[in-house]
Parts: structure tokens; sequence; C-alpha cells
């Protein structure tokens, strides 16, 4: 490498190194944010979806019959019988979310139930009434209770065989490897690409459209230097800086959703960070990498075009825009694309790669294509950002 391309990347470096705010603030701030925000907002949706263990559903029921007289011994129940005439109250108590569920028997019940048949009957069979609040936590997970149980008490009236009826035994063969995959994948390149671009754009204008409307890039542009060399250095410079910046951010989603996930429904999540291998994140750093040089090379050659960080920080909105719209589509389709020529698509090779990574299904070719295209597009914007220093009409308006 040359000289003179280390020399501008010292010079970078001690720029943004140098300001200890801007280090804790694009660096270390973005990952510690993410881990304490998804961790809190776990712990919430868990507490707001899930009942306390020690909760006594508050039930009302108006002619429950005998073989339901069970539920009066029941810990977690307090099951209140009322009169018809009671109904209205208890509807509005349920209104009001202070009570949990009011169940309406028909009269004579069983033998009602006993004297139907589905194959005969001209008039409906007959109905049982729930009535719950579904913004309740308790009310709807009273009212999911009691139907389980009225279910299967259905069921056994007419039972002749069963399905999966062995508690003991698991017929989901669902690994939490499979679980991870399919979470991480939708999710996480996503995530990543937001993160790495706001990394990015957070230092690249600053550096070149900040420069050129301080005037001091002047000073640069009339070293012995060639233009190529300036636009090198500031490229890979940048891209360091930028790829702390997402990894800081990955690190903290990383290790936050399985929490986010697991305080919201519960260990059966089955979700862990741990099912990746250090090749897995070997493949996922060189991706990044490549990444970051093309988002930050696109960056340096609007911020080139730019009078000032301003007109920089606008003018890059549309290519936040395309990188949003690029991330979301791993939420769609059947996985990363198994054809090659999608992963000369710029961006959009990144996103379906970490995806292919995440889950599992990553073809090696596909793999080498996107890093070795995105160092060409990153070459190729080099030299453009090289053409525009060469531009006195363009770096001295």
């Amino acid at each position: 490498m040359s000289s003179k391309i280390v020399t501008i990347m010292k010079k970078e470096f001690a720029r943004f190194f140098g300001d200890k705010r801007m280090v804790f603030t694009t660096i270390l701030m973005p990952g510690l944010l993410i881990y304490v925000m998804y961790s809190f907002m776990g712990q919430a949706m868990g507490e707001q979806f899930q009942t306390a263990s020690d909760h006594v559903y508050e039930i009302y029921t108006v002619n429950l019959p005998e073989v339901f007289s069970a539920l009066k011994t029941e810990n977690n129940l307090r099951v209140v019988e009322v009169s018809q005439g009671d109904v209205d109250e208890v509807r509005e108590q349920l209104a009001n979310q202070e009570t949990d569920l009011l169940i309406l028997f028909p009269e004579d019940f069983e033998e009602k139930v006993a004297a139907y048949d589905s194959q005969t009957a001209s008039e409906a069979a007959p109905q049982i009434e729930m009535y719950y609040n579904s913004v309740s936590t308790e009310s709807a997970s009273a009212y999911s209770m009691m139907y389980e149980i009225l279910d299967q008490y259905e069921a056994l009236l007419a039972n002749k065989f069963d399905v999966n009826a062995d508690a003991e035994k698991t017929y989901d063969m669902v690994t939490e490897k499979d679980t991870s995959a399919q979470i991480f994948s939708m999710m996480l390149p996503m995530l990543m690409m937001a993160f790495l671009f706001s990394g990015c754009v957070a230092i690249a204008p600053e550096s070149i459209a900040g420069e050129k409307e301080r005037g001091t890039i002047a000073t640069l542009l009339v070293t012995p230097m060639k233009r190529s060399e300036l636009a090198i250095g500031k490229i890979i410079s940048l891209s360091v800086i930028g790829l702390l910046s997402g990894l800081s951010s990955f690190l903290g989603t990383m290790l936050s959703i399985p929490k986010l996930m697991g305080d919201a429904y519960g260990e059966e999540s089955g979700m862990s960070a741990g099912v990746y291998s250090g090749t897995d994140y070997a493949l996922l750093l060189l991706v990044i990498l490549s990444t970051v040089l093309v988002i930050v090379a696109a960056i340096s050659v609007i911020s080139g075009m730019a009078k000032s960080v301003k007109e920089a920080g606008t003018a890059v909105t549309p290519l936040m825009v395309v990188v949003m719209v690029l991330g979301l589509t791993t939420m769609f389709g059947n996985g990363a694309p198994k054809e090659i020529y999608w992963y000369l698509i710029p961006l959009y090779n990144s996103v379906q790669c970490m995806n292919g990574i995440f889950s599992f299904a990553m073809v090696p070719v596909n793999f080498v294509v996107t890093v070795l295209s995105n160092l060409i597009y990153t070459f190729i914007m080099a030299g453009i950002l090289a053409k525009i220093f060469d531009s006195e009409k363009i770096m001295y308006i």
C-alpha cells in the first residue's frame, strides 16, 4: 500500500479517534443503546403479555353443570355462580377490566348435550357463551384456558382416536438452530444494513463535504499525491471507522435479541446466537467489511459533489431509503436466492448473503461473488471520487 495512502488514513484516524466524544457517540453508544433498548423491550413485553404465576382467575358462571364443578377446587381459579339477572353487571365489570371471564351455560346443559345428535338434529347444538376482555392479559388467558378445557370435553364426547396425546413426548422436531436461523435471517440483515449505513453516514460527509466546506481539503489537493491515493485513503479509513460502528451495533443486537424474544415469549422461544460457528462469523465479517466499503464509497462520491455537510446529508437520503428497502427483502420469499446473478447487484447481494449465512444456506460461490463484486464497485467509485477531486469546478465551488 502506498505510503501516501497510509498518511491519509493516519490523518483520518487521528481526526476521529482524537475526539473522544465522537468515538463514544459513533462506536460505543449505538451498541449500548441497542442492547439496553431491546432488553428493556423484552422485559416490558414479557410483563405485558404474561400473567403473574400467582394470579387467581375470577370466573363467573351461569348454570354451571356438575361435570365442571371440579373447577371450583382449582387453586388458581375463583369460580362464582351467578344468576341470569347478574349477567349485565358482570359484563360491565369485564368492560372495566374488573374481572376475568363470564361463562353462560344453557339450562340442563348435560341433558341437552347427551340428547343432541349432529346427524339427525334439526336445531343448533347447545351453545356456551364466554365473555372476556382481550385487552386484559388475565382475561385473555382465562378465556384461552377455559376454551381449551371445553374443547377437550367436547372431543371426549365422541372420541374415536387421539392425535399426539402422549404429553411426555415431543412431537415438534424443531431445533434451537432452526428457530434461531429463522428469526435471525429475517431480522438481522435488515438491522445490520441500517446500522452500517447509519455508522457510515455519520462520518463520511463530514470527512469530505465537511473539509470541502471548511476549505481544508484544498491543502490536501495541492500536496504531491495522486487523486486516486487520496480517494482510496479516505475510503479505507472511513470504512474502518464505519465498520467499528456497525460491529458495535451488531454485537448489541446479537446479545439482546435472544433476551428480547425470551422475555417476551418465555424460555420456549428457543433462540441463541451460540448456534453459529466461528466460520459463520468470519464469513459475516467479510461480507460486512465489503459492504461498508461500498456504502462509504457511495456516500463519499455523493459528499464530493455536495457543497456542504448539510447538502450531502440531504443528497444521501435516497440511498438510505434504498438500503432500508433492500434490507426488508429478507422478510419475503423463501430464503436467499441461489442464482449467482443476484449477487452482482450492489447492496442487495450483501443483504442476501447475510440472509444465507444466518439461515445456514449460503452457497460458497455466491459468497465469493458478493465480496469480489463489492470490491470492484468500491474501486470504481474510488475512481469516480478521484475524478471529482481532480475537478476544480466541483471542488472549489
